[in-house]
C-alpha cells in the first residue's frame, strides 16, 4: 500500500500554496507549521514573509486566508497576535487519515526504495575480554538504528568490529601453547559463561607469568611476530581464542535479545591484508607524510598543549600499524566493496577526536566525498546512581551479564506482583520478566540522548510510573485486555462522529508516527522515538480515563470508534517498541 500523507504534510502544502498565491513574488514559501497548545497547529511563517515584503503581517495573514481554498482537512483558521495562524483540523479528516494508516501493515509509514546503503559499526567487544557495562550502549543504540533504518527503506550492512588483534595475543597464545588444556571446559561447548571463565582464568595466569618471567615475556614477543607473519600454528591458537570469545559474546547478545550473525563479525584482523596498501596510497598521494620515522597525517586544528600539531599515526616508526590504519582500511572496504553511501559508527564520545581525524583523512584520500558520508553516533557514559562512573563496590567495572541478570530478577518480581490479576502462569511470569527486564535496560539507554551520560538506576528502570519501558509495556497490555471485554464490538472508524478533546489529541499524535521515524532515521536520534512512544502512552492514559470504551457502555458507533483508536495505538506502540528492540507482551 502507498504511504499515507500525514495531516501535518497536508496542512503544510495547503498553506504553502495559499502563501504563494497571496505573495507570488516570494516564490515557494515555508509556512513554518508546528503543533500548538492554542490550536492543533500554528503557522508562524507569515511574519518573516511580511517583513521581507514590507507588508502588514495581519493584512497578509488575511490575504492568505482568502487564498486558502475550501477543503475537508482544515476546519478553522484564526489570525492571532501579529500574524500567526492558529489551525484546527476537522474531526472527519483525523479519523479518515488514521483509517488509512490502520489499513496498512506499515501504519502508512513510507518505504523509500533505493534509499542507499548504510554500513553500521556497532557492538564491538574485545576477544578474550569480558563484556562490561561500557559495551552496553554501542550494542543497544546500534541495534535500534539498524531496525529503524531498515524499516524506512535503507539497505543496512551490519559490522561488528571486534578487537581480535594486537600485542596481547602474543602473551595469550604463548601461554596456551605451553598449557594446552587451559581453554578446555566441562559440559556444553556452547556455554558462554564457561567459555568466559576459561578465558578469564587463562588471561590472569598469562598476565602474571608475563609480568614475572622475563624469558616468557621474550617468547611472547616472538609469538606476536609469528602471529603477524601468519605462522600456521600461531594462527590456529589465535583462532581458538576468537571462537571461544564468540561463544561468550553471542550468549550475552542473546540475553540482550539481539541477533548477531557470524558473517557480520569482521574484527580488526579482517583488514590485515589491506594495511600496507592503505599506507602506500596515503603516502604516495601526499595525504600522509613521514615524521620521525612514523607515517602521519597532520591537521591545522588539532594541536597539543604545546601548540604543536598532533598527528594521526597510521604506521608507527617500528613498522607496526596503529588503529588508524585498520579504521582507514575498513573505510576503503566498506566504500569500495560494500558500496556504502553512509558509514555510521556507534562509538563512545571519548573517541570523537580519533574519528574526526580518520574521517578527514579518508576525505583527503577521496574515499569519502559528496556521495559517501561518514558519521559518528557518539554516546556518553553509563553512570551509577551517585553520578560517578559505574563500578562495583570493590571499584571494579560492572560485568554486563551481571547487570542484565539483576534487571531480569527485579523485573520478574514486578511482574509477579501483578500476575494474579491477569492469571499469568509461572512460565509466562518468567518469560515476561525477561522481556520487561531487558526492555527496561534498553529503554533507559535509548530514552536518553545518546551523547549524554545517564544514570543506571534499576529501581527507576523497572518502575510502573514515569518514563520507563515498563509503563509502555503495561499500556500495551492494558489496551489488548480491553478487546477481551468488548463483546461483539469491533474496532471500526467512524469519521462522521464528533471527537472529544482526548480523542483528538490521541489521534493527532498517532498521525505523527511516520514523521517521527523519518526524523529519527535522518538524525540518528532514537531517543526521539522513545519520547514519541512515551507521549503516546500518556495521551492514551488520558483518553482511557476520559472516554469510556467498554463501561459505562457508550453508543455502539462511539464504542467502535474508540476501539479503533485503541487498536491503532496498540499497533503503533508495538511497532515502535519493536524498532527499539523491546518486546511488548500481550498480557502483563
Amino acid at each position: 500500500m502507498a504511504s499515507v500523507t500525514s495531516l501535518t504534510a497536508s496542512v503544510h502544502q495547503r498553506l504553502a500554496d495559499a502563501l504563494s498565491a497571496a505573495l507570488p513574488e516570494a516564490g515557494a514559501a515555508d509556512p513554518l507549521l508546528r503543533r500548538s497548545d492554542r490550536a492543533d497547529f500554528q503557522a508562524n511563517g507569515i511574519l518573516a514573509l511580511a517583513k521581507k515584503a514590507k507588508a502588514n503581517p495581519r493584512e497578509l495573514a488575511a490575504t492568505v486566508l482568502d487564498a486558502l481554498p475550501a477543503n475537508d482537512v482544515i476546519k478553522d483558521v484564526e489570525v492571532s497576535g501579529p500574524g500567526f495562524l492558529n489551525i484546527t483540523i476537522a474531526d472527519k479528516a483525523i479519523i479518515e487519515t488514521l483509517a488509512a494508516r490502520a489499513a496498512d501493515d506499515r501504519l502508512g509509514v513510507p518505504f523509500q526504495q533505493d534509499a542507499g546503503t548504510t554500513v553500521i559499526d556497532y557492538a564491538q567487544p574485545n576477544v578474550a575480554k569480558e563484556m562490561h557495562v561500557g559495551h552496553l550502549r554501542s550494542a543497544v543504540i546500534g541495534a535500534a538504528m539498524v531496525e529503524i533504518l531498515e524499516f524506512t527503506g535503507e539497505k543496512v550492512v551490519r559490522r561488528h568490529h571486534i578487537g581480535d588483534w594486537g600485542t596481547q595475543f602474543g602473551m595469550l597464545i604463548q601461554y596456551l601453547l605451553e598449557h594446552p588444556h587451559e581453554l578446555d571446559h566441562e559440559g556444553d561447548k556452547e556455554d558462554g559463561e564457561a567459555a568466559m571463565s576459561s578465558l578469564n582464568r587463562l588471561y590472569k595466569a598469562s598476565r602474571a607469568r608475563f609480568d614475572s618471567d622475563e624469558e616468557f615475556k621474550a617468547r611472547s614477543r616472538d609469538r606476536v611476530v609469528a602471529l603477524q607473519a601468519g605462522d600456521a600454528e600461531t594462527i590456529a591458537l589465535w583462532q581458538r581464542f576468537v571462537d571461544e570469545s564468540k561463544i561468550y559474546f553471542y550468549s550475552v547478545f542473546n540475553k540482550l535479545d539481539m541477533q548477531i550473525d557470524d558473517p557480520d563479525v569482521v574484527g580488526e584482523s579482517g583488514y590485515n591484508d589491506m594495511l600496507e596498501e592503505t599506507c602506500r596510497i596515503l603516502e604516495e598521494s601526499g595525504v600522509a607524510v613521514r615524521s620521525e620515522g612514523a607515517l602521519c597525517v597532520f591537521f591545522d586544528d588539532v594541536l597539543g598543549p604545546d601548540g604543536n600539531k598532533v598527528p594521526l599515526i597510521v604506521k608507527k616508526s617500528n613498522g607496526g600499524y596503529g588503529y588508524a590504519a585498520t579504521d582507514l582500511s575498513a573505510i576503503r572496504d566498506r566504500v569500495q566493496n560494500l558500496k556504502a553511501s553512509t558509514l555510521l559508527y556507534v562509538v563512545d564520545a571519548r573517541q570523537s577526536l580519533h574519528f574526526k581525524m580518520v574521517f578527514e583523512t579518508a576525505r583527503r584520500a577521496g574515499w569519502l566525498n559528496e556521495d559517501v558520508k561518514a558519521h559518528q553516533l557518539a554516546f556518553g557514559t553509563v553512570l551509577g546512581k551517585d553520578g560517578k562512573p559505574f563500578k562495583t563496590r570493590e571499584g571494579e567495572t560492572v560485568r554486563l551479564v551481571d547487570l542484565l541478570d539483576e534487571a531480569i530478577d527485579r523485573a520478574t518480581s514486578v511482574v509477579r506482583e501483578k500476575a494474579e490479576k491477569v492469571g499469568l502462569a509461572e512460565e509466562e511470569i518468567v518469560e515476561n520478566g525477561v522481556y520487561v527486564g531487558i526492555g527496561a535496560v534498553k529503554y533507559a539507554d535509548l530514552s536518553t540522548s545518546a551523547v549524554r551520560d545517564y544514570k543506571f538506576d534499576l529501581d527507576q528502570m523497572v518502575s510502573l510510573n514515569g518514563d520507563t519501558s515498563v509503563y509502555l509495556q503495561y499500556a500495551y497490555a492494558r489496551i489488548r485486555s480491553i478487546f477481551g471485554k468488548a463483546g461483539d464490538r469491533r474496532p471500526l472508524a467512524h469519521p462522521e462522529l464528533e471527537l472529544a478533546p482526548a480523542e483528538r489529541a490521541l489521534g493527532l499524535h498517532l498521525d505523527q508516527f511516520g514523521e517521527t521515524l523519518a526524523e529519527v532515521a535522518s538524525s540518528y536520534e532514537p531517543h526521539k522515538l522513545a519520547a514519541y512512544l512515551y507521549q503516546l502512552a500518556s495521551l492514551y492514559t488520558t483518553f482511557y480515563d476520559q472516554c469510556p470504551v467498554v463501561k459505562p457502555a457508550p453508543a455502539p458507533e462511539v464504542a467502535e470508534n474508540r476501539l479503533f483508536l485503541c487498536d491503532l495505538t496498540a499497533r503503533t506502540l508495538h511497532q515502535g517498541m519493536a524498532l527499539l528492540g523491546i518486546r511488548t507482551p500481550e498480557r502483563l
